[in-house]
């Protein structure tokens, strides 16, 4: 006898990444931290294997009064949470398009709320083969289907926009709306980014089929962006967001996990944009109706910090240093590894920043195992191994490329 609903019978939650974590820190009960590599874990650990935590959001927080941790938020989230995301997707600069927000538990709630509510039920969503596997969770969990592109040409050197092309238009030639996830820049596990002239083709592929009367709705998952650059530069891309027509979407998976170190205060939101109010009104009146459904409303505390931050500029140039900071130690182990995997003869994928690194393998399970001889955890994934940049020290990057190759060999 089952007694779960049809739908939910059968469901097991196995986790590739909290598995090889597991299968580390039981290796480092046995060994010792000391001996082991912890490639497997998306945190930044500093080069001690201790969780990095920003100066200034500890700072900020043991300032705050308890009634900011204890109080009830809006069910859409705080006013001034809401405006301090549209300072930073905007640069504080003035949009011509129409801007709304409601908090979420972390990039993963606003993930599932673009999904639940802006695909319908029994239809396909799109994202690339290279993806975070919870995107399929969620579309199991709401009734949709995930799709995917290749997100690599053939020579693994950028951006595969005839692949994402064919597979808009199988999608649309059998659905009237389609939903597409871009996880970009510092993608989730690869650590590409679109350029300009990719997200240029990208954009006129969508054009030409809102043309055609198809509604399109166009999530950018940005959890991990402010370690991918300079603001200025990695927040360009949304400038080409502008003039577009009402049935293109656009909407921005937001999350304080990784920018501000709030792994586990789990706060986060869903932003959007559109040049017409009526359809940033319904957005809003929508999310917040998922959010009562869900979770009723976000963590107020980190509201509260955000909101303190952005409100005071010495606090703002504080926690930009900070994530530059992180940034570029995150990316000094990265240019370690790949540099190294280019002497080695090692391939990977384009890396441009962010947290991961992946190196394609027919053979994903059985390289990881290799490597576990040498005190070396990374995640086996479907098209290869990923490798995180963010929890690995500098010295003990040294070397992985080229046990990775071996182990491939």
């Amino acid at each position: 006898i089952n007694m779960a609903a049809r739908h939910a019978q059968g469901r097991m939650l196995k986790d590739a990444i909290f598995d090889a974590s597991k299968a580390c820190q039981d290796a480092i009960k046995i060994h010792g931290a000391d001996k082991v590599t912890n490639a497997t874990i998306g945190v930044v650990l500093d080069d001690n294997g201790k969780l990095s935590v920003m100066p200034t959001v500890e700072k900020v927080f043991k300032s705050m009064q308890m009634s900011d941790f204890t109080a009830y938020a809006p069910i859409a989230g705080m006013v001034d949470y809401t405006e301090s995301i549209r300072e930073i997707i905007f640069s504080d600069k003035p949009s011509e398009n129409y801007f709304g927000a409601v908090a979420t538990s972390g990039g993963t709630g606003a993930i599932h709320h673009a999904i639940a509510n802006y695909a319908e039920r029994g239809d396909k969503i799109l994202t690339s083969d290279w993806c975070w596997g919870t995107y399929k969770i969620i579309c199991d969990e709401t009734g949709k289907f995930l799709d995917t592109f290749k997100l690599f040409n053939e020579s693994l050197t950028g951006f595969n926009i005839n692949s994402f092309a064919d597979k808009v238009e199988e999608i649309l030639s059998a659905q009237n709306s389609l939903l597409i996830i871009l996880n970009t820049p510092a993608h989730n596990p690869t650590g590409y980014a679109l350029s300009s002239d990719e997200w240029d083709k990208v954009l006129e592929i969508l054009k030409t089929h809102a043309n055609g009367g198809k509604k399109i709705s166009l999530l950018v998952d940005v959890a991990y962006i402010e370690f991918s650059g300079d603001k200025k530069n990695t927040w360009a891309f949304v400038d080409k967001f502008k003039n577009l027509p009402e049935n293109i979407f656009i909407m921005f998976a937001f999350s304080m996990s990784k920018s501000y170190t709030l792994y586990g205060q789990r706060t986060g939101a869903l932003a959007a944009i559109s040049p017409s109010e009526k359809i940033i009104s319904e957005f809003k009146e929508t999310c917040k109706y998922s959010c009562r459904a869900c979770w009723s409303n976000i963590n107020h505390g980190a509201q509260v910090l955000l909101s303190k931050i952005h409100a005071d500029k010495n606090l703002r140039a504080e926690i930009e240093s900070d994530q530059k900071n992180l940034r570029e130690m995150v990316n000094r182990r990265a240019e370690i590894f790949v540099s190294e995997a280019e002497n080695c003869g090692l391939k990977i994928v384009p890396y441009k920043g962010g947290f991961f690194i992946a190196v394609p393998t027919d053979n994903p399970a059985e390289v990881c195992n290799k490597l576990h001889k040498d005190l070396i955890f990374a995640v086996p994934l479907k098209l290869g191994v990923r490798i995180a940049a963010c929890s690995v020290s500098a010295e003990k990057m040294h070397g992985v490329a080229e046990k990775i190759k071996l182990a491939l060999n």
